[in-house]
């Protein structure tokens, strides 16, 4: 089993591969992988709850097992706050994210 840090920083309403990189972390995961998402940046917009073609829920759903964590300064800049977070999605910490990057045997990918 891979380790995997994939890093969403852009708009996923602006670009269409968002929706692909979202994919990706499902179809890792279900390959036995461990997966965590960390959106930073714009990549926090897809956080909102009951936002319409949204791809985040379906990486959330069922038993993927994706650890998805959302930039809180990327939160707060953009007006997100907690109480509106999709279900699953924690809040982190650009600290948190280097110490992610920096952990034994990562893969990490940054979109």
């Amino acid at each position: 089993m891979a380790k995997y840090l994939l890093i969403e920083s852009r708009d996923p309403f602006e670009y269409g591969d968002v929706n692909y990189f979202c994919g990706v972390a499902r179809d890792l995961a279900s390959a036995g992988n461990s997966v965590t998402l960390f959106l930073i940046q714009n990549g926090v917009l897809m956080c909102r709850n009951g936002v319409a073609n949204n791809p985040l829920p379906s990486v959330l759903k069922g038993s993927l097992k994706v650890d998805v964590r959302a930039d809180d300064f990327s939160l707060r800049e953009r007006g997100i706050n907690a109480g509106s977070l999709v279900s699953g999605v924690k809040q982190s910490s650009v600290d948190e994210l280097v110490d992610l990057l920096t952990a034994d045997g990562i893969k990490a990918v940054w979109h």
